[in-house]
């Protein structure tokens, strides 16, 4: 596929899992009736992003509901549908986990965010490491449109897992995310560009809308950067749809005018 139309849905999230799961869904259909063949969703979108819904919310794939209401959304509207995250029981361990459905409503893969958010920000202190256990995987996820990479927040800080999931065929790297109020404002599209021109690869960052009432409050901006660096599509903090067009044949031209991962020192590092 040359080239298609990727949906982020900006949405808001509250602390009725049920209206999280009906807003997600009516957000995806919406992605599919404006055209979209692909659709992603924010980080932790299923419940707010705080350590005492983390355990309450999650769920064992592949029976939960959330998990379930991907995978129906998914073959109904026809489309593929990258989850965004949710917390994701293994046992005794939560995860922060992303699940990917394709247009039949198949699970194509999942991936478990790598790094963990344990900060302590003049102004904001939080460890995610409290209540969840950080993934081991970093795998491409090949879906009907592309090859797709999936780094969950603060995994996007960290260029090796980026430049790992190009080198294994990612096109499109994908950034279900929850900046906050101090990294988003100074980093968000700072990280999404600079990671985009690293790789020559295409960025999608996707963030919940802002609530100023939440515990924790996010930055929204979702946006979406070409291989040139560019963006090609932003928002604003408020709840909507934002529609970027993924043009794979620029990519390839990207890469071969400026063949930067072909001139690699893989002898030097």
């Amino acid at each position: 596929m040359a080239g298609f139309k990727l949906g982020i849905c900006q949405m808001p999230v509250t602390d009725n899992k049920g209206t999280n799961l009906a807003t997600a869904r009516e957000m995806l259909l919406g992605a599919a009736r404006a055209g979209c063949v692909v659709a992603v969703l924010p980080e932790m979108f299923n419940c707010p992003y705080s350590h005492k819904y983390f355990h309450q919310f999650a769920e064992m794939a592949p029976d939960g509901e959330t998990i379930g209401m991907l995978a129906d959304t998914a073959k109904e509207a026809g489309i593929t549908i990258i989850g965004g995250s949710i917390p994701e029981r293994d046992g005794e361990h939560v995860y922060n986990a992303s699940f990917i459905f394709g247009p039949d409503g198949r699970l194509l893969g999942r991936h478990r965010k790598v790094h963990l958010f344990d900060v302590e920000l003049e102004a904001l202190a939080f460890r995610e490491s409290d209540t969840l256990t950080p993934g081991e995987d970093i795998e491409p996820i090949q879906t009907p449109e592309t090859t797709f990479g999936i780094a969950i927040c603060y995994d996007i800080r960290f260029p090796e897992l980026v430049r790992t999931l190009t080198l294994k065929g990612a096109l499109v790297v994908v950034v279900p995310a929850a900046f906050n109020m101090i990294t988003g404002p100074a980093h968000w599209e700072l990280l999404l560009r600079a990671r985009a021109v690293d790789n020559q690869v295409y960025t999608v960052g996707a963030a919940p809308a802002r609530d100023p009432g939440a515990s924790y409050v996010a930055y929204g901006h979702s946006l979406a950067a070409d291989p040139w660096g560019r963006i090609i599509a932003r928002t604003d903090e408020k709840p909507g749809l934002l529609i970027a067009d993924i043009d794979l044949e620029f990519l390839s031209k990207v890469r071969t005018e400026l063949p930067v991962l072909k001139h690699r020192r893989t002898d030097l590092f």
